[in-house]
């Protein structure tokens, strides 16, 4: 367990090299109740959606206390321009999309580790440092052992190459997103369409082979098992889609609704 008194909790790194099955989910709702109720609900992590959802810095940074304050992880899905606000806040990793190449994730991952690890720019004045109480070395050394690099790879293109961005030094976990690898592929929507589930096979167990954590969207026991079997560790569901099921099942009189992403 990360010490408490650090706003930065560092447990992300470790969770997914551990090999054990990790679960949390999206959310793009502006609000730290949300984080709150994820945690006590028993998620292990939750990813703050900053590329989908409308939460502004500030809303962002109260999300990332309620998660702290809490216990659960807080990922942050954001685009590269936001990354050193993002960490500087005290986000436990970040979630980048549409990353399409080793060159690419190399970049990132210099963006989100300090020297002579990477290339970030220090600044202890922060809430990741305790706003000067926690910077110095000993910020620099815990913010590189204990941020996260997650890649979202979404295009074929991605998946031709999710072995090598895998391998990148500094990427801990290779995220492969469904929907928008669907809609690369031609098929819309549909990813269960069987050339998309043989490209995410594909991806989950080169990512695997690399000794990276894979992940994907899983919104259902069956999904997990599935690609659980192809290597997957890391899986997220969708906040409003578990909220909007239930309130269709309530608005129903109890009736089963379909669970939508």
């Amino acid at each position: 367990m990360t010490d408490a008194r650090y706003p930065l909790d560092g447990r992300l790194p470790d969770m997914l090299r551990s090999g054990k099955p990790l679960r949390g989910l999206f959310n793009g709702l502006p609000s730290p109740a949300i984080v709150e109720m994820c945690a006590y609900a028993g998620f292990d992590f939750i990813i703050l959606d900053n590329e989908h959802g409308s939460a502004d810095f500030g809303v962002t940074e109260h999300m990332l206390r309620a998660a702290r304050a809490t216990g659960i992880v807080p990922i942050v899905r954001c685009f590269e321009p936001d990354l050193p606000r993002i960490l500087d806040m005290g986000a436990s990793a970040v979630q980048v999309p549409m990353v399409e190449s080793v060159a690419q994730a190399q970049r990132l991952a210099d963006m989100i580790h300090y020297p002579p690890v990477g290339r970030r720019g220090s600044a202890f004045s922060t809430r990741a440092a305790g706003y000067g109480a926690f910077g110095g070395a000993g910020h620099t050394q815990r913010s590189n052992d204990g941020i996260g690099f997650i890649a979202m790879i979404e295009t074929p293109e991605a998946i031709a190459v999710a072995g090598e961005i895998a391998a990148v030094d500094g990427v801990d976990a290779v995220f492969i997103g469904p929907n928008d690898l669907a809609h690369a592929m031609g098929h819309g929507s549909d990813w269960n369409a069987a050339p998309v589930q043989q490209a995410i096979e594909r991806g989950l167990k080169a990512i695997a082979t690399a000794g990276k954590c894979p992940g994907i969207i899983a919104l259902t026991p069956a999904d997990e098992e599935k690609y659980g079997a192809l290597g997957a560790r890391y899986f997220a569901n969708v906040s409003t889609s578990i909220i909007t099921k239930a309130l269709a099942q309530a608005a129903s009189g109890g009736k089963e609704a379909q669970l939508r992403y």
